[in-house]
Formats: C-alpha cells, sequence, structure tokens
C-alpha cells in the first residue's frame, strides 16, 4: 500500500513537472523569445533608438578583445584623413599576433592601416594609429618629435592619451561601465589615482549593451559613418609601402551569411573569449547584435549561430511603428486656449487667452543608450526620432500635460506643456505645446485706452 501511494505521489509530481516545463516552453513561443544563447553576455538592439529588444546579463561588465577596434576606427575617422601619412615606432612594431609587421620608421597611410586594423584586426596597426592621434595631446616636445624616434614610454603616454579620447567619447555615448587601456583589444589593468589621493583598478572592459550602443552610433550617428561602413565591409584590401605588398582579407563571416548584413568586428582573447558584434538592415530596420563571451576554442562558429539566431529574432518579432501613425499620434483637437490672467483683452471685463500648438521641434529621447525602468530619459545626440521597433503586443503610450493659467505677458512660442510617447516606462519622444499668440500686460496706457473707449469715445 505505501509502496503504490509512494508510485502516485512520484507520478503527480512527474506530471506537475511536466506541465509546468511544457507551460514554460509555450511561454517562451508565445513571446518568440530567441532560445537559448552560448554567449555569456548578449544584446539584440534596434539601432536608430538605442533600444535594447532582447538582451542577456546584457549589463555585465565583461572584456571584449578586439571589439575594441571598431573604436579605434571611428576615433581615427574622426581626427584623421585616410591621406595622412604616419610613421611607425619601435612600441607599436613590438605587438604581439595578429599583426601586419609594421617596422619601426616605416610609413604608412592612415587608409591603409585601418583596412589592416578591421579586415584583419592587426594589433600593432592599432597602436601605430593610436599613437599618430594621441601624440597630439602630448607636451609639444613630443608633438614635434619623429615617432620612430619615442621611447617605449612615449609611445605608451600617446596611446594612454588615445585612450583617453575612446573613454571620453564612451562616455559622451552614456557607456559608464565601458573603460578603455588598449586601441586593440588586448586584456590590461591599470590602477588610476583619484583626486583624493586614492587609488582604483580598472579593466579594459565593456557590457553587451554598450558594445551594441558604440557600433550603433559608428554605423547611424557619427558624421564618418560612411567610411566607417566602406572600411569594415570591403571584402579584401591590397596595398604596397616600403617596397612592400600588403594583401588583407576580410575575416567577418556574417557579412555573407545574412541578406542586409552592413558590418562587424571579431574579437578573442584568452579572458574574454570569442566576442563580436554586428550590423544587419532589412526593410528600414536596423539592429545591431553584441556578444560577449560566446565560448573558446574549439567553438569559434558559436558566435555566428548566436548572431543569426538574434538576428532572425528581430526580424520575425519587430517592426517599425511611426509616432505620426494616426493611431498613435497625438490629437490636436484636444488642445484648448490657455487663459491668460492680467492680460490685454479688447474688452476691459474679458479674459484674455492664447491659442497653442504643437512644435516643429521635437527632442528625440531615449533612455540613454539602453536605459530603461524609469521615465527620465536623456537626449539623443539630435536626433528626433520618428518611431520605434515594436514586437506587435507592444503599445506606445501618449501621454500629454500643458498648463492651465498663464501670467501675461506672454510671448509666442513660450513652451506650456508636452507630448511624450513612452514604451515600457521609458521616455522615447517629446514634443514640445507652446503658446501661437503675444499676448500683452495690462498696463497705463491700456486701461486709459480702455477708459477713453468705454466712458468718453462711447459718450
Amino acid at each position: 500500500m505505501k509502496m503504490r501511494m509512494k508510485k502516485i505521489i512520484g507520478g503527480f509530481f512527474c506530471a506537475c513537472c511536466l506541465l509546468l516545463s511544457d507551460m514554460g516552453l509555450r511561454a517562451d513561443a508565445a513571446e518568440g523569445a530567441p532560445g537559448e544563447l552560448y554567449a555569456t553576455a548578449a544584446v539584440l538592439m534596434d539601432a536608430d533608438s538605442g533600444r535594447v529588444l532582447y538582451g542577456k546579463n546584457e549589463e555585465a561588465v565583461m572584456a571584449m578583445a578586439s571589439t575594441t577596434k571598431i573604436m579605434t576606427c571611428i576615433l581615427v575617422l574622426e581626427n584623421a584623413s585616410p591621406d595622412e601619412t604616419l610613421t611607425v615606432s619601435a612600441y607599436a612594431a613590438s605587438m604581439p599576433k595578429v599583426k601586419l609587421y609594421i617596422q619601426k620608421g616605416e610609413q604608412y597611410t592612415v587608409r591603409d592601416l585601418l583596412h589592416s586594423l578591421m579586415l584583419e584586426s592587426h594589433n600593432d596597426t592599432a597602436v601605430a594609429l593610436a599613437e599618430y592621434i594621441g601624440k597630439r595631446h602630448l607636451p609639444e616636445q613630443l608633438r614635434d618629435k619623429d615617432t620612430a624616434e619615442y621611447t617605449a614610454e612615449e609611445s605608451k603616454a600617446a596611446v594612454a592619451a588615445f585612450a583617453a579620447l575612446m573613454n571620453r567619447k564612451a562616455a559622451e555615448l552614456g557607456c559608464e561601465d565601458t573603460w578603455f587601456i588598449t586601441p586593440n583589444g588586448l586584456d590590461a589593468t591599470e590602477t588610476l589615482r583619484l583626486a583624493d589621493g586614492s587609488t582604483v583598478q580598472k579593466e579594459h572592459c565593456t557590457t553587451a549593451r554598450e558594445l551594441a550602443r558604440i557600433l550603433a552610433y559608428c554605423i547611424r550617428q557619427s558624421p564618418k559613418n560612411q567610411e566607417f561602413l566602406d572600411i569594415t565591409r570591403a571584402p579584401s584590401y591590397g596595398f604596397s609601402a616600403n617596397g612592400r605588398s600588403f594583401s588583407c582579407t576580410n575575416h567577418n563571416a556574417f557579412l555573407t551569411m545574412m541578406d542586409g548584413a552592413l558590418t562587424g568586428k571579431t574579437g578573442f582573447t584568452n579572458k574574454a573569449g570569442y566576442c563580436y558584434v554586428g550590423a544587419l538592415e532589412r526593410d528600414g530596420r536596423t539592429f545591431v547584435v553584441a556578444l560577449l563571451a560566446c565560448g573558446w576554442p574549439n567553438n569559434k562558429g558559436y558566435k555566428w549561430t548566436d548572431t543569426r539566431r538574434l538576428m532572425e529574432y528581430g526580424i520575425d518579432n519587430y517592426f517599425y511603428r511611426s509616432f505620426s501613425d494616426p493611431n498613435i499620434a497625438f490629437d490636436d483637437s484636444r488642445l484648448s486656449p490657455i487663459p491668460v490672467e492680467n492680460g490685454q483683452t479688447d474688452f476691459l471685463e474679458g479674459t484674455a487667452y492664447t491659442d497653442v500648438i504643437i512644435s516643429g521641434r521635437t527632442d528625440g529621447l531615449n533612455g540613454g543608450p539602453g536605459q530603461g525602468g524609469d521615465e527620465t530619459a536623456a537626449e539623443e545626440d539630435g536626433r528626433g526620432l520618428e518611431g520605434l521597433l515594436l514586437r506587435p503586443d507592444e503599445e506606445i503610450q501618449v501621454r500629454y500635460s500643458m498648463k492651465s493659467m498663464l501670467t501675461a505677458p506672454v510671448e509666442p512660442g513660450t513652451v506650456v506643456g508636452s507630448v511624450e510617447y513612452i514604451v515600457d516606462g521609458v521616455l522615447y519622444k517629446r514634443e514640445s505645446i507652446v503658446t501661437e499668440d503675444q499676448v500683452e500686460a495690462i498696463d497705463l496706457r491700456w486701461c486709459a485706452e480702455q477708459i477713453w473707449r468705454r466712458f468718453l469715445w462711447a459718450g
């Protein structure tokens, strides 16, 4: 009897487990989740809004290997002409493989080394480019000194100056958990001394969310975005310099893996594992995938499996919806004139009003690259968002607020309210409600005119 009861109870628990498991699977299917990923941290991002469409440990701070080079590339493009020529230092030439084997005293164009950097991921060219830009921020005697004559310490100072530019740009993009030490992504740690005399140890690191945000900047917001794309998606590149010929082949397999693939960068170190960040554009939608610690040898192909899975999830589940869609946009007819206290009117006992309109100026907002969970959002870099990528089950909440009373004087264009477009508690767009009319304050002259009109002129 006891044995039979144990079997019944065991069977009951097994049935419950199977039921819960089935419910979980059906829930995943209903949500359209991309499924299990190999990467320790991963993000699928809408490149235009910075909105994270899917995340796995997306805020975990981790090493990112040679995906670092996307920041190196965009900063060099923004600070130098591709036709400029640089000189190689002994320090740059000493970098470990993978390398172009440039040599001390050799000269190369920025264009040639940028292709070496992004197609072959050469570590020595990364340092040569970083020194070239970084030395401009050193004391005058080092700025004027031939880079070929730099000591190792002077070269390191130039690289450190470039890393400071990298960190400044990351901060501008809202990347608070990203820290650059090297331009090539080799694992590194440094000790910083703070203003109060204390020290803090920093590692070369980022998060999947912030790595995706940096690539989104490179392909969308940077004034050099087209040059960045031209370099990073070139299938191959050859050049000659210093009596030698070089050939670079693009190792980004994603470029031929999916229709609409735009760009990307691989990375690997023993600490970081296999990393990848890439972008795809299809049907007016641009997705960015970032993967950190996506396997170690011999699992080099995991990053391609994860990238395809996340991109397909985005393509199948997220579609563009415009804030100006008639079913979403704020109805202007809801705006009523605002009474103006102490405002001049045509008649002595009248009430002054001003009409209001929605200003043509809009503020594009997002959650500070990918921040969510509250309604305080940071301004994007001058871009006004016109819509978002959303799942069919997601809704845009439209909220407006407006002052009920004003005090004269009132100038046209005075901001008196706002219309906000919110998704999941994050503000993505704000339009200003402004006054349309000028209303002067009551003064002695107006009072005299009203007395004259009402009593003297009328009599």
